[in-house]
């Protein structure tokens, strides 16, 4: 992807809160629910509903939601074109964390089952169930 300064700027600008209703009004026009939309951004973030509230009420920008997050170990298998660009060849950081979410909506949005949003492989669920702590 060719980012320019400019790009870069505008995704660090971005408030969390003003895309999240569009993420909302996508999904559920699709079928799905604010629930299930909310466990995609727990899985990515380690944000859980209340602390997505907070982080809209304080209309936090993309650079301070991705800061505080907990960004999943398995958001690198997040891959695939979203807005006209290759996942893999993001360069910056902070577009990249916001095109995995981008991603993930999307995926919801098409009606793909949880496991293949989360990245759940049938090995990921036989360590669960051998070891619940894991």
């Amino acid at each position: 992807m060719n980012e320019t300064p400019a790009h870069t700027d505008k995704m660090a600008k971005m408030t969390f809160s003003s895309v999240y209703p569009h993420y909302v009004t996508k999904v559920i026009k699709k079928g799905r629910t604010e629930e299930e939309l909310l466990q995609v951004i727990h899985w990515l973030s380690g944000f859980d509903a209340a602390d997505v509230q907070v982080l809209i009420d304080e209309k936090a920008l993309f650079s301070t939601f991705f800061a505080k997050a907990r960004l999943h170990p398995n958001a690198h298998l997040i891959t695939g074109i979203i807005c006209g660009y290759r996942i893999e060849e993001i360069e910056n950081p902070l577009t990249k964390q916001v095109r995995y979410l981008d991603k993930l909506v999307d995926e919801l949005a098409k009606g793909k089952s949880m496991d293949k949003i989360l990245r759940i492989s049938k090995r990921t669920i036989t360590n669960l169930s051998r070891n619940p702590s894991f």
